[in-house]
């Protein structure tokens, strides 16, 4: 490039690309929800993922919305993925884990990017769409008080418009700290089907929800009186996972307590801490907890699915 070139400064909107099945679903008004990709990359084996990433669209789909799975791919945010940039992504071993401060380097420089909660956020929120699936939130860490370890989601939740069903925030967390922190930034945390706040492989944290809310048409309700209000930021919809495919709280909280001592031991920190206490986690349960967990992505799909239909039906 010589001293005479100019400088291209790219919007928004031309960052953007839609498959042809999300872009039919805008033309037409239809429910949509955004769908994360770090959980194909880095929240489950190969080909575990990839085949959940597919279920998961298929549930939504079932369920009367079109899903639109977001990734970064060849400098372009990709709103809705094909077959095969499902298994680019689950097989890539390049594939960064975008969070905020990521995601421009993951554009500008042509990587391949998953997007995390706070990510897909971001991107939902450019695209228009206000339902996001997911399996768990994260949070503030275990030892924050000294590490100030905390997740970006929680502050995108504080910022970003988007209604998030998740199955309460991931059980490695601090979970008092984490809903303490939501409260503090004004959001919202929205329990279906019982009081208390999920705690992903298990129903119930023992701690209360903010508001309890089982109907879609009422959550949407919810949704759209806080944004009228001008009320800025997100709402976290807590999902319990299914009393089929909850694991015993004793029983993953041993495994928890080792994977953490072994994180630390090892050294590991910032955004690797998560994948590895997955996958330890995952190994130490004997593959149970993979199951919990592809389990309960798939019940969020059927909620948020149902929380999209209700908001169309009430823009």
């Amino acid at each position: 490039m010589t001293a005479s070139t100019p400088l291209t400064r790219p919007d928004a909107q031309s960052l953007v690309a839609f498959s042809p099945e999300v872009a039919a679903a805008r033309e037409a008004g239809r429910p949509i929800v955004a769908l994360e990709s770090t959980i194909i990359s880095h929240g489950m084996p190969y080909p575990q993922n990839v085949q959940t990433a597919r279920e998961v669209e298929a549930i939504i789909r079932d369920h009367g919305a079109v899903p639109a799975t977001i990734a970064v791919l060849d400098g372009r945010i990709r709103i809705g993925l094909d077959d095969a940039q499902l298994e680019l992504l689950g097989r890539s071993p390049e594939a960064m884990k975008l969070s905020r401060r990521d995601l421009p380097y993951a554009l500008s420089a042509g990587r391949i990017g998953a997007t995390t909660v706070a990510a897909t956020m971001i991107c939902a929120h450019l695209a228009g769409i206000e339902v996001f699936v997911t399996g768990g939130i994260g949070g503030v860490h275990r030892g924050a008080e000294t590490s100030f370890d905390i997740s970006a989601d929680l502050q995108e939740l504080a910022r970003t418009p988007v209604a998030v069903v998740c199955a309460g925030a991931k059980s490695i967390l601090d979970l008092p700290l984490t809903l303490e922190y939501l409260e503090t930034h004004g959001v919202p945390v929205v329990s279906v089907g019982q009081d208390n706040f999920a705690a992903f492989y298990t129903r119930d944290s023992g701690l209360k929800a903010d508001f309890r809310i089982d109907a879609a048409v009422q959550q949407a309700a919810f949704l759209r009186t806080k944004w009228a209000l001008g009320l800025s930021g997100g709402v976290v919809i807590s999902n319990p996972v299914p009393h089929s495919d909850e694991m015993p709280a004793v029983r993953i909280q041993g495994f928890i307590e080792q994977a953490l001592a072994e994180a630390q031991a090892g050294g590991i920190s910032g955004k690797a801490v998560t994948p590895y206490l997955l996958a330890r986690i995952k190994d130490l349960s004997g593959g149970a907890s993979l199951a919990t967990n592809i389990a309960l992505v798939k019940h969020n799909a059927k909620v948020g699915a149902a929380l999209a239909v209700a908001l169309a039906q009430q823009r």
